[in-house]
């Protein structure tokens, strides 16, 4: 199965989540300097770890959401900030990309498509019944159904390796568009936290700053009034006449 085009996501990560939040997802220690909800299938451990790297004393709240969207725990203030899986409704967030997921058909282990390293939309054309991402219910509960001999299921990649069997394969769709993973919050309560950990996800490093402002620009230095040279000892200069 081909790597998503961007993310170095992997099931093994423990920061990543399936359908259910955890009820120990919130981190032990003092109260919660920072809020951060995803969606299933984005891996967020390699951002948290360099936050508690660099701030110790500021601990992160990690909210596992759902499949779709997940906007909402943003905007109930749920969380300060969320990764999600776009489209969204953009009205009053700060939204950054951050990568593309390769789209991929999810079939019976069986299937004569298993086989092959990737297809195209044109060849999908001869599946009897292929489910779109979202599903009716859940993600688990469609892959169970393919699993089952049920039809096919169409999902981004990240989610068909989260929620992989050994009786249904994922192959990738050469011609199908991408789905994007961003990072969000309200853009009118941005706090310095919200900053800085935006910056981490963008890479900077900890010695940049994007709450460093650009240093003014220095006035222009102020012209001189041009005066006459003085004579040196023993110079003199002749005299103007002034004019009648």
């Amino acid at each position: 199965m081909a790597a998503d085009s961007t993310s170095d996501d992997s099931t093994s990560d423990d920061s990543t989540f399936g359908d259910s939040p955890s009820a120990d997802s919130t981190l032990a220690g003092p109260r919660p300097s920072l809020r951060v909800a995803f969606v299933a299938g984005v891996t967020v451990r390699k951002w948290t770890r360099t936050w508690a790297d660099r701030h110790p004393d500021l601990p992160l709240e990690v909210i596992p959401l759902g499949e779709v969207e997940g906007t909402h725990a943003v905007r109930d203030r749920e969380a300060d900030l969320g990764f999600v899986r776009l489209p969204i409704e953009r009205d009053g967030l700060s939204v950054i990309r951050l990568y593309s997921e390769v789209a991929v058909i999810v079939v019976p282990r069986d299937s004569e498509l298993a086989t092959l390293d990737s297809v195209t939309t044109e060849r999908l054309s001869v599946l009897e019944s292929v489910v779109e991402y979202p599903p009716r219910g859940t993600v688990k509960d469609a892959v169970a159904l393919v699993a089952a001999g049920v039809g096919a299921l169409r999902l981004p990649h990240s989610l068909a390796r989260l929620h992989a069997r050994k009786d249904v394969a994922a192959i990738p769709i050469e011609d199908a568009p991408e789905t994007e993973i961003a990072l969000v919050w309200l853009a009118d309560e941005t706090t310095a936290e919200i900053e800085e950990f935006v910056g981490i996800v963008r890479g900077r490093t900890a010695a940049s700053s994007r709450a460093t402002p650009t240093p003014p620009t220095p006035p222009a230095p102020r012209a001189r009034k041009a005066t006459a040279p003085k004579p040196q000892r023993g110079q003199s200069f002749p005299r103007r006449r002034k004019g009648r």
